[in-house]
């Protein structure tokens, strides 16, 4: 009887693995670097990380070594929000939240209904994203199931960990994008049993925000979630403030704005709210018992004009949330985390803290991982955890080459790719132990 056919590859750089929590430990004790490391994958999984004079000795007869020396090696990164239909409509003028809906991404969404236009567009958003060195991601679609079935047919020719979902409205959207509570449930459902599970994909059930839902197609969200609480959720909260008056006209009733995905059954492990930048206390604590995570979503909060997201006070409290990094294209300006992570840097400037790199690298990493509770799969690299990369060239402009040759130490060489840098410095992106991208070719 034949065996299972190995397939043993190696990459060979300077690898990075997160070893702690550095919102809990002192940042620069968070992480364990080789500077000549070596991961090896089979079938997909990370077999062996460590120093690569040692490792190589093991590697069997025919493994191929990708050969990465000078550059970082990072776990892949995982964009915890993200609308892969807005793409066309990103860097688009002068609108915040509502008109933003209104304006630029309903008109792009009613596009959707199209099985070819779809595929072309997961296509195109799954290509920007590996250009960036984005291997797993929580994505929304629109309201027509053939756009669901368009992004998870893409990933799966990579094997990719993705999770997304049907976008759920049945009330202040326009006519041709609005469901009822009935079919969103019903097809939500068919599109949660088609994909979730079927290989690395993700049903993530997606209703948009309170505002586009009424009380009953909540209500059918959290039956659909009772049911299936295998699968993840993902909504918005607390973005902008018109957004929430807009919220307490709609349901009086609710003490706040998660106090209406409270009452539906749409927190706890596995729900991820988009933005909450304007929690109260009460929501706070909600959020850290319940175990819902927030997807922090920086340039699109300020391209938007929605406020500033506080990461220290998420993080530095007697009841922390879980919080991950989010690009949120199209409301979102860029598709590179590295950009991502320079502007999470900037608000928290604004409110007086600074973002640690390896902070920031986690909340792109690990971060992400931990709001989908994928975190024992993705967002690291340690033995067991599936094999998906980002390779970063630490010279990849001239400015940055120059700034590199003053620095001292590799926490210096971080924070640099993170503000200088952008999609010039993914030098490639692996995911499942296979090359997506390689800028070499």
């Amino acid at each position: 009887m034949q065996g299972t056919v190995r397939t043993v590859t190696a990459l060979r750089g300077h690898v990075l693995q997160f070893c702690g929590d550095p919102f809990c430990d002192n940042p620069s004790d968070a992480l364990v670097d080789w500077s000549d490391g070596l991961v090896i994958t089979e079938n997909g999984k990370i077999t062996a990380v460590g120093d690569a004079a040692e490792l190589i000795k093991s590697l069997p007869e025919g493994a191929v070594v990708h050969d990465h020396s000078g550059k970082f090696i990072l776990p892949g990164f995982v964009d915890c929000h993200v609308h892969y239909p807005q793409t066309e409509v990103i860097a688009s003028y002068g609108a915040q939240l509502i008109e933003w809906l209104n304006t630029y991404t309903f008109p792009a969404e009613a596009k959707f209904g199209d099985m070819d236009y779809a595929r072309r567009a997961a296509d195109v958003y799954l290509q920007q994203s590996f250009a960036n060195g984005i291997t797993s991601a929580s994505v929304y679609c629109t309201i027509h199931p053939e756009s669901v079935d368009a992004l998870f047919e893409q990933a799966a020719r990579h094997n990719m960990r993705v999770a997304a979902g049907k976008v759920m409205m049945d009330r202040n959207a326009p006519a041709n994008l609005r469901d009822t509570a009935q079919s969103g449930y019903d097809q939500s459902k068919a599109l949660l049993e088609k994909w979730h599970g079927k290989g690395r994909a993700l049903y993530s059930i997606t209703p948009r925000f309170a505002p586009t839902s009424t009380p009953e197609q909540l209500e059918a969200t959290g039956a659909l979630w009772k049911e299936h609480p295998e699968a993840l959720l993902q909504t918005h909260t607390s973005e902008n403030r018109q957004e929430l008056e807009w919220v307490g006209e709609l349901y009086p009733e609710h003490p706040d704005y998660v106090g209406v995905y409270e009452h539906f059954g749409l927190l706890g492990k596995g729900s991820v709210l988009g933005h909450g930048i304007y929690l109260n206390d009460r929501e706070k604590a909600l959020l850290h018992e319940t175990g819902t995570s927030i997807a922090h979503c920086p340039t699109s909060n300020t391209f938007i004009g929605s406020g500033l997201f506080d990461v220290r006070g998420s993080h530095f409290t007697h009841q922390p949330i879980r919080v991950g990094l989010a690009t949120d294209v199209g409301g979102g300006s860029s598709f590179s985390m590295l950009t991502t992570m320079r502007t999470a840097y900037e608000i928290a400037q604004l409110q007086g803290y600074s973002l640690h790199p390896v902070q920031a690298y986690y909340l792109a990493t690990v971060g992400s991982a931990k709001t989908l509770y994928q975190d024992d799969k993705i967002g690291n690299i340690k033995v067991g955890m599936e094999a998906d990369f980002a390779v970063i060239d630490p010279l990849s402009t001239a400015l940055i080459r120059h700034r590199m040759s003053y620095t001292n130490t590799l926490i210096e060489q971080l924070f640099i790719q993170m503000i200088l840098g952008d999609d010039r410095a993914i030098a490639a992106t692996y995911i499942d132990g296979k090359c997506v991208f390689s800028k070499s070719t």
